[in-house]
């Protein structure tokens, strides 16, 4: 059997990021050959990230990137927001970024698929997940593609914790990029109220009416039917106002509202998005106390 040399674990660390013990591991397993020892820590490396399937991914970066007139927008989840400022993986994060850029991934599922030198990126992650210690997931990946006369905006928000991007006609990329750091601080649900789903309209009416009949049976002077169902519009419009992106006041210059400010410069904002780390993800709660008292029992 061949002996395993520093050189020989130097060579497979650099090739892997494994650790030391492991690559030594992986050589003697594998009798001293470099290929086979990769191979090995890969499968290592996904056992130990499968492993770590039960736990909660809801920390990360949102990250976006273009090629021309696409641009593939992301999120990788990591379990701690340490991890996610770690050198390896925000290297994960340019390699998926240009990955599906380059690809014609247009959701979650068809991305994982994409191949990156032979491996899909399902099992580059996998990979990754076993050399920096945490579950990583890929999830909420959109493809946005725009037309030549259009220009992409982008802002990242404490290095992706919330990423903004929108397509502009007209304007210029700062302008852009301007509108993208409103975005991301003001969190528009949509354009104008025209774009306001008619569901959701009448959901919010309804909520609004039992709140106005309520507070109309409670009050000493109870409001006609008509004014309670003006009150009623009132709020609806201003509720929806609000998170509509043309009606805000504008980030950079709040006496002057977002529809304004575009027309001012002949511009028109075709779309937007919005992404946070770990919204829609339930994130676990520990309790402390309980944990204490339960170790303190089992220790009697």
């Amino acid at each position: 059997m061949a002996t395993v040399t520093p050189a020989m674990v130097k060579e497979l660390r650099e090739k892997t990021s494994a650790g030391m013990l492991d690559c030594k591991k992986a050589l003697e397993a594998c009798d001293c050959n470099i290929e086979e020892a990769i191979k090995w820590l890969r499968e290592k490396g996904i056992s130990k990230a499968e492993k770590k399937a039960s736990r909660i991914a809801a920390e990360g970066l949102c990250s976006y990137a273009i090629n021309g007139n696409d641009m593939v927008i992301f999120e990788v989840n990591s379990e701690t927001d340490f991890v996610a400022k770690n050198e390896k993986f925000q290297n994960l994060i340019a390699l998926i970024g240009n990955a599906l850029v380059n690809s014609d991934a247009k959701c979650t599922e068809c991305g994982l698929n994409v191949l990156v030198d032979g491996k899909t990126l399902n099992e580059v992650i996998l990979e990754a997940s076993g050399v920096i210690g945490e579950k990583l997931t890929l999830r909420r990946v959109s493809r946005i593609t725009k037309a030549d006369s259009q220009i992409f905006g982008a802002y990242k928000h404490m290095g992706g914790r919330i990423l903004a991007t929108v397509v502009l006609e007209g304007g210029n990329a700062d302008m852009a990029h301007d509108l993208a750091v409103h975005i991301a601080g003001f969190g528009p649900k949509y354009i104008t109220m025209d774009d306001v789903p008619a569901e959701d309209l009448a959901s919010e009416r309804e909520i609004l009416l039992a709140a106005a009949l309520n507070e109309n049976a409670e009050s000493e002077k109870p409001k006609p039917e008509q004014i309670i169902a003006k009150m009623v519009e009132g709020r609806l419009n201003k509720n929806f106002l609000e998170i509509c992106l043309m009606n805000q006041p504008f980030v950079m210059d709040p006496s002057v509202t977002v529809d304004q400010y575009t027309k001012a410069k002949g511009a028109k904002i075709v779309s937007f998005n919005r992404l946070v780390v770990g919204e829609g993800i339930e994130k676990r709660v520990d309790d402390f106390a309980a944990e204490v008292a339960a170790q303190a029992g089992m220790n009697k």
